[in-house]
């Protein structure tokens, strides 16, 4: 078994429509910390998905559900910290804004 510590989605934007940022392939993903920073002068809120290979977005695999993100705020999202992607999952966001919020994660990676 290997491990790969990785930044699993580099800092950028996220969208105002939901959006593919990060997909388990050939692997199993274990995510470690995903931050979420508003560099706007308005709140944003921020929706987070885990999805299973093969679905689609829905409050069924929502895991942050449109968290209000103050101006300024860097909220560090521990309702998705520890869950596992499997192979052929994926991370999909959603912000009320677009460039707003600046997304990142890191997560290791377990072939």
């Amino acid at each position: 078994m290997a491990i790969t510590v990785k930044n699993i989605i580099p800092r950028k934007f996220a969208e105002n429509s939901q959006a593919a940022q990060y997909t388990a392939s050939g692997c199993k993903t274990v995510i470690d910390k995903f931050t979420a920073t508003n560099n706007s002068a308005a709140n944003v809120s921020l929706s987070i998905n885990l999805i299973p290979s093969g679905g689609s977005a829905s409050t069924a695999n929502r895991v942050l559900n449109t968290r209000l993100i103050a101006v300024g705020e860097c909220y560090i999202c521990p309702e998705i910290v520890g869950q596992v992607i499997e192979d052929g999952g994926f991370i999909s966001t959603l912000a009320s804004a677009a460039s707003s919020l600046t997304i990142s994660a890191s997560g290791r990676e377990i072939v």
